[in-house]
């Protein structure tokens, strides 16, 4: 199987990519064009930060939207997402 899991969402997502993926609370969406340009950005930012396919990608973040772009940007580089609990404080990081 050469397909990672990113090309697997992407296969199912809508043929009119202008439709909406999410509506945020203050009444936003992002659409699924806008998800595959923001993703793509970030990824070639993981690239150029020298992300490689099987790196991890450690990101303490908030639960938003935002951290969904990441974690589909790690996918599309071939990385492994590895969200950190917010909670943690710079002495629990030691333990890494």
């Amino acid at each position: 199987m050469s397909e990672n899991l990113f090309t697997l969402f992407t296969a199912r997502f809508p043929e009119d990519q202008s439709r909406a993926f999410l509506e945020r609370t203050d009444g936003s969406v992002l659409t699924y064009a806008d998800l595959l340009d923001r993703s793509g950005k970030l990824a070639n930012t993981l690239l150029a930060l020298g992300a490689k396919p099987g790196d991890r990608v450690a990101a303490q973040v908030e639960k938003t939207p935002e951290a969904l772009l990441l974690y589909l940007a790690s996918l599309r580089v071939g990385a492994v997402y590895l969200p950190l609990n917010t909670a943690y404080t710079p002495p629990q990081f030691a333990t890494f």
